[in-house]
């Protein structure tokens, strides 16, 4: 159905029948948009029971609510205590609704406290959450908040990336809250369809991703390679598939399980690579090298085993350079003209002279990629690890960005500095 809003545009409504909305609003000052986003889903035909945290009715008191919704206002599972309100609420939605969704709110919702009427509602209920989170930038990109998105997306609610623009005081930056309209739009469409349908930052984009170490052939039986486990690339294929993109990995040897859910395609060289992404690249919104490829193949391959000389002479192996993969596929996009959005990895180790850092931002440089993930690694670092530590750098100067913890977390934070990266050519 369709029916104007207050400003008299028309309002889309994506569900057949009138849904039982839960907006959770939290206690930031983006509050008032909550409002907004109530005027949406009401005049749209759908029943909104509001409940503010304690802390939000002091940024818009409970009047505003019961006013816009026809709904009594309460933050306490101790009111209406014969209807067990704290249970009945969850269990009636049709969806449940976060905004804006504050730091601290999250935490309690990834971790299952109950401790008022809204986090209460949310463990009592199997309805779809969507959350829609509002902070300063560096309460965003704190790890612990990270963290807390991660777990809240593992457990199956949808999070909506926030918006980069103007914040409280004279502060800029990501952690702006949404639209209401679109999180109006995103909570309609998770409802319908799940999910994978969510407004995350990569929600409708083709992503390309490089996983695994590349083997170059000496023999039939031995070859040179690397110590890539692919761990940190299959976490970014899967972390972009939960964001709602369509992914597609392309994979050399890895030592983990390969992720479900998408496209996958197998290479063993460096070669095999290059001409898997170049030609896989011409789609995608987004590429992502984290494969790790090696810097030179052997020049001819034996065709038998190689044999140990009678006279003890050491063979001779003659090498070449491998092809440059992230530069031919930054000429490539320059060349085509592609609005595309291209990832590096840089596994460094530094020397006497220079650190890793140094050789991270040359090679930034000499690329051409937009973002370049750095990382320090040798034979107990990184390689086959569970944890890891990077640092993002940016071709457009953005501020770096540094992060550690498991690779499934550091993926989500790639992932989130993706989204930035898109934000920002969106904003230019």
């Amino acid at each position: 159905m369709t029916v104007p809003d207050a400003t008299g545009a028309p309002v889309r409504s994506r569900s057949a029948a009138p849904l039982r909305v839960v907006l959770g609003v939290g206690g930031g000052i983006a509050a008032y948009k909550a409002a907004l986003l109530t005027r949406l889903f009401t005049e749209a035909g759908h029943r909104v029971v509001p409940m503010p945290t304690a802390a939000a009715l002091e940024f818009v008191g409970a009047p505003t609510w019961e006013a816009l919704t026809g709904e009594v206002v309460s933050t306490s599972v101790f009111d209406r205590v014969d209807t067990v309100n704290h249970v009945s609420q969850g269990q009636h939605a049709d969806l449940v609704v976060v905004a804006p969704a504050t730091a601290d709110l999250m935490a309690k919702i990834a971790h299952g406290h109950a401790d008022d009427l809204l986090t209460t509602t949310i463990l009592a209920s199997r309805a779809p959450v969507v959350l829609a989170p509002a902070m300063h930038t560096e309460m965003w990109f704190n790890p612990a908040t990270q963290r807390n998105v991660a777990l809240l997306r593992e457990h199956g609610h949808t999070v909506i990336d926030p918006d980069s623009g103007r914040l409280t005081g004279q502060d800029s930056g990501p952690g702006r809250l949404p639209e209401p309209r679109a999180i109006y739009d995103a909570a309609l469409a998770v409802h319908a369809h799940g999910a994978a349908a969510s407004s995350g930052p990569l929600a409708g984009r083709r992503v390309l991703i490089t996983a695994g170490g590349t083997r170059e052939a000496l023999d039939p039986v031995r070859f040179l390679g690397n110590r890539s486990s692919g761990k940190q690339g299959i976490a970014l294929a899967e972390a972009a598939r939960d964001a709602g993109a369509t992914v597609h990995l392309i994979v050399g040897h890895v030592e983990t399980e390969l992720p479900r859910g998408v496209e996958i395609s197998s290479i063993s060289s460096a070669v095999e690579l290059h001409e898997a992404t170049r030609a896989a690249a011409e789609n995608a919104d987004v590429v992502i090298m984290a494969a790790a490829v090696a810097d030179y193949r052997p020049v001819s391959v034996g065709e038998h085993k190689m044999k140990k000389s009678e006279d003890g002479t050491n063979p001779v192996v003659e090498l070449t350079r491998t092809p440059d993969i992230l530069r031919g596929v930054v000429d490539d996009r320059n060349e085509h003209a592609r609005d595309q959005l291209i990832v590096g990895f840089a596994a460094e180790t530094g020397d006497g002279e220079h650190s890793v850092l140094d050789f991270g931002r040359a090679k930034l440089h000499r690329k051409g990629c937009d973002l370049l993930v750095v990382n320090q690694v040798g034979t107990s670092t990184v390689f086959g690890q569970d944890t890891t530590e990077v640092t993002v750098l940016s071709a457009r100067g953005a501020e770096d960005a540094h992060a550690s913890g498991s690779k499934a977390e550091v993926a989500q934070f790639i992932m989130a500095r993706v989204g930035v990266e898109l934000g920002a050519r969106s904003d230019g």
